[in-house]
């Protein structure tokens, strides 16, 4: 290799380093740093759908929430990457509690979100809770202020977003609905949410 190449391979090396650095997980200590639920309200009165792209934007519900996020995905090349260009997984109550999250796996992959323990004898607490106090959040940024804000959150993070829960309407016929309810599990269970304001809580 010569002296080009090498200086190539340490200057990926390097922005590898630095990438790896600006995104390491926050870490905190035991106790429940999010530990109010999500707030969903309804509309006032029927709200009229806006254009977003190629998509019909339908709201169905106003939404806030203040959660940690436990996994971030980034998405450039599936059909709905120019919609939501990120899916942040999010627990809130004891799935905020460094002390359980230490027993549970958490992933992303193909738009959902994935727990797994050991076996059901190992659950930190009840798997209704786990379900019931984490979700795969679909993020729609209203704009780049609101993007670029996404784009710096990790997982640690303590974040505070509020807009809506939507349906989206592709011009290619595709849909895309809001799960309604924190209960659900599964396909459809995801919630997408047309994101105002995003805000990251400073870290420890």
């Amino acid at each position: 290799m010569n002296i080009r190449n090498l200086l190539l391979a340490a200057a990926a090396l390097l922005a590898l380093a630095m990438w790896k650095h600006a995104h390491r997980p926050v870490a905190h200590g035991p106790g429940e740093i999010a530990p109010d639920i999500p707030l969903q309200r309804a509309l006032d009165a029927p709200a009229t759908p806006w254009r977003e792209g190629s998509y019909s934007i339908k709201p169905l519900a106003r939404f806030s929430i203040t959660a940690r996020v436990l996994s971030r995905a980034d998405y450039r090349f599936d059909r709905g990457a120019a919609l939501v260009p990120t899916d942040l997984a999010l627990g809130w109550g004891r799935m905020s509690d460094s002390e359980v999250l230490k027993n549970i796996d958490i992933s992303q992959s193909g738009r959902f979100f994935f727990w797994h323990v050991d076996t059901y004898e190992k659950l930190p607490i009840p798997e209704r809770e786990i379900i019931e106090s984490s979700a795969n959040m679909h993020l729609i940024p209203a704009d780049r202020r609101v993007e670029q804000a996404i784009e710096r959150s990790r997982a640690g993070d303590v974040v505070s977003f509020e807009g809506y829960l939507v349906e989206a309407d592709g011009a290619d016929g595709s849909k895309w609905i809001s799960s309604l309810t924190r209960s659900d599990s599964g396909a459809g269970a995801c919630e997408l949410v047309w994101v105002e304001d995003f805000t990251i809580a400073p870290r420890p």
